[in-house]
């Protein structure tokens, strides 16, 4: 999701980890495109088979974080929500918003993306083949295939993307 900012043009925005509390992810970023707040929510899709039925879900990809853009001005308005816990400041903007944009790419492909509980430790690969060509990450092998993680740093988590060893080249 993405909001268009309302703000003061010399304003500069810089990204923010809003830690949020269970299951509002998706309530805070209703609540801050109302303010005018850049959001932005990785979601992946989960399927759910009933009787009779099946039913897809969109779910945040890390549950309890969403990833702001702001100015100054508008953490009081974070703040102000019921569904913010904590507002974490990036110390390294240019890093952070590489890794966030890797994983929002892997999100729109046709590779299954999943959440990892934490980041493992594995050789440093780069994607060789395909929509995700040229990114690195971490592998962990898991079901007969390798795991590219993508990494976001700022918050100990990762993305893990399966992808076919063949299509993957060691980093030295």
């Amino acid at each position: 999701m993405t909001a268009q900012s309302a703000t003061n043009q010399d304003e500069k925005l810089l990204w923010h980890v809003a830690h949020t509390r269970p299951r509002c992810e998706k309530k805070l970023a209703d609540y801050c495109e109302r303010e005018g707040v850049h959001v932005t929510l990785p979601l992946y899709r989960s399927v759910k088979k009933y009787p009779g039925k099946t039913v897809t879900f969109e779910k945040p990809l890390f549950a309890n974080y969403l990833f702001l853009r702001l100015s100054p001005s508008q953490r009081k308005k974070v703040y102000q929500s019921d569904y913010v816990a904590n507002l974490l400041d990036v110390p390294d903007q240019k890093t952070f918003e590489e890794q966030l944009q890797a994983i929002l790419i892997a999100l729109d492909t046709e590779y299954e993306v999943c959440a990892m509980p934490h980041i493992t430790e594995g050789k440093r690969v780069r994607i060789k083949t395909g929509a995700l060509r040229g990114m690195e990450g971490f592998v962990d092998e898991r079901q007969g295939k390798w795991l590219v993680l993508l990494r976001l740093d700022f918050i100990g988590r990762s993305a893990g993307v399966k992808i076919e060893a063949a299509d993957l080249e060691v980093i030295d």
